[in-house]
């Protein structure tokens, strides 16, 4: 009928699918760790399959469009470098020290991060309401953190540490790429801030290890790699920008908190983590948190 508005399910699919597929990815990363594999290569094996789809979403998107400038260049170098480099690597790092469940609670805390860093950065307002919704979140980490730390040991520590400099890292991106996402589209700056971020972590590899040390990894390393890269790395990417295109960024934001809760079936029933009632409560108070302040915000 016309002007009748469009079903909202296929969004919310997308953002759903798109959030369980990055969720994936701590999963993906555990398993390969299991064939001694380091964080170093790791992460290169996962650019390197994922750089060939960034540079072409790169292409598509920007194809009749304006060539970028010296400035958009450095920009986008920047945003690659924090937003993609850094907070994958020290997402991976420490992975190598927590479990995949509290891995992607302290990920999930990246909203609340943003809203930090502009209250810091921009001077912006904090509501009480938002103030409550960080409480909340912070209580429901650290809830999973203790009771890891108390089981696994001081490297607990350093693992959530790890990761979440990773989450900031990544909130740091999404509060300056902003400006940049109205100049260049979000697609056409995820493929090239992406494509930065894969150059960077091969040169990094090529750097800190010989150069055929990935050759001799063991072949599931491989296939995990590549896994990861298409099904939990670049595909969620394109997924969620389908999502918010048909529902807005809020209902997608939203429809994505099945992410924690698909890390954590999937890390007991994959992986063989213990689900405890502490977890339990830490992932409900997260997600309450985070649900209240994109409801505030």
């Amino acid at each position: 009928m016309p002007g009748a508005a469009a079903p909202l399910w296929p969004g919310l699919l997308l953002a759903m699918a798109g959030a369980i597929a990055f969720s994936g990815k701590a999963i993906i990363v555990k398993l390969a760790y299991r064939h001694g594999v380091d964080a170093v290569t790791l992460i290169m094996l996962r650019m390197l399959f994922a750089l060939p789809f960034f540079v072409a979403l790169a292409w598509w998107a920007g194809r009749g469009k304006p060539a970028l400038t010296a400035r958009d260049w450095r920009v986008v170098g920047l945003l690659g470098f924090s937003g993609y480099y850094l907070a994958s690597f020290l997402d991976f790092w420490g992975l190598q020290y927590v479990s995949a469940s509290l891995e992607r609670l302290i990920l999930y805390l990246g909203p609340t991060l943003v809203l930090l860093l502009g209250r810091v950065l921009f001077k912006r307002s904090v509501a009480p309401k938002q103030l409550l919704a960080l409480a909340i979140s912070y209580v429901g980490v650290l809830i999973v953190f203790g009771q890891e730390l108390r089981l696994e040991g001081a490297d607990t520590a350093l693992g959530a540490g790890l990761v979440f400099a990773s989450t900031m890292s990544y909130a740091l991106y999404l509060v300056y790429s902003g400006e940049e996402v109205k100049r260049l589209g979000a697609l056409r700056l995820t493929g090239l801030a992406t494509s930065v971020a894969c150059v960077l972590c091969i040169a990094q590899y090529l750097l800190l290890r010989p150069w055929d040390t990935a050759l001799q990894a063991a072949a599931p390393v491989l296939w995990l790699s590549l896994l990861n890269a298409t099904l939990c790395t670049f595909a969620p990417v394109l997924m969620v920008m389908m999502a918010i295109e048909r529902i807005g960024a809020a209902m997608a934001s939203q429809a994505g908190m099945i992410g924690p809760l698909s890390t954590i079936a999937m890390s007991v029933w994959i992986l063989g983590e213990p689900f405890t009632a502490w977890i339990a409560a830490g992932t409900v108070l997260v997600m309450a948190g985070v649900w209240l302040l994109t409801r505030v915000r």
